[in-house]
């Protein structure tokens, strides 16, 4: 790949992750803020997002959040919401032809649902090179780190971000994403089963099952067969 070529690839993802990372960095923020309002450091929230990076996690890390902490509870919970990521990460690694060895583990590492779903969405079209991944990931990763520390710096100035409506940027950044791989009624099947399952559990067991049995759900779903459509003559 000549110079212009690379340029070119990583301008391409940045364009691509830019409306996602706008959207993300409400986000980020509120994290900041409630690790703020949880007792931690700017030091401390600047470096679970920058080791952490994954904000479904950190968010449910300081729902459980105790002095001292539970570290057993802290972990189990973040596997339990995490483990769409091995799914996710299985799908990715097949649009990684062009990526050597050493570049697959860190391209990995950075995954999170927004530069995964455009990954995949490009690899659909053509093939994904690295250097569209470097653009569309690096940017995200950079741009969560600095929200989070933004939000733990002036949380406690702004005080409940809830009042300014900062706290819906996450679910509307997984309607977007969702709404990119909409494939008719078997997605809403889907995410019927998901919604269900969740908010259910989410009401009769205590912690973060309900993550857990949403996927759980989902994934049974889509195993589901259709009738298929009848065709017109």
């Amino acid at each position: 790949m000549t110079q212009s070529s690379f340029r070119s690839e990583v301008l391409d993802g940045v364009r691509a992750i830019l409306p996602l990372l706008l959207a993300a960095a409400p986000i980020g923020f509120v994290f900041g803020a409630v690790a703020g309002g949880n007792g931690l450091s700017p030091l401390e929230t600047f470096l679970m997002s920058a080791l952490v990076f994954a904000g479904g996690s950190q968010f449910i890390a300081m729902d459980l959040w105790t002095h001292p902490a539970s570290w057993a509870a802290l972990g189990f919970a973040a596997l339990l919401v995490n483990l769409r990521h091995i799914l996710m990460g299985a799908s990715l690694e097949r649009s990684l032809q062009l990526f050597r060895p050493l570049q697959k583990l860190p391209a990995l590492l950075v995954m999170a649902d927004e530069n995964w779903a455009i990954a995949e969405a490009r690899a659909r079209r053509t093939v994904l090179t690295p250097a569209f991944y470097l653009g569309l990931s690096l940017p995200f990763y950079l741009g969560w780190i600095a929200a989070s520390l933004a939000g733990a710096l002036l949380g406690a100035l702004i005080g409940d971000v809830a009042v300014y409506g900062l706290d819906f940027a996450f679910p509307a950044v997984f309607i977007v994403l969702l709404m990119g791989f909409w494939k008719g009624r078997e997605t809403g099947l889907v995410l019927a089963a998901s919604a269900i399952a969740a908010l259910t559990v989410h009401k009769l067991v205590p912690g973060a099952w309900y993550i857990a049995a949403g996927a759980l759900a989902g994934l049974a779903a889509a195993f589901i067969p259709l009738a298929p459509k009848e065709q017109v003559a």
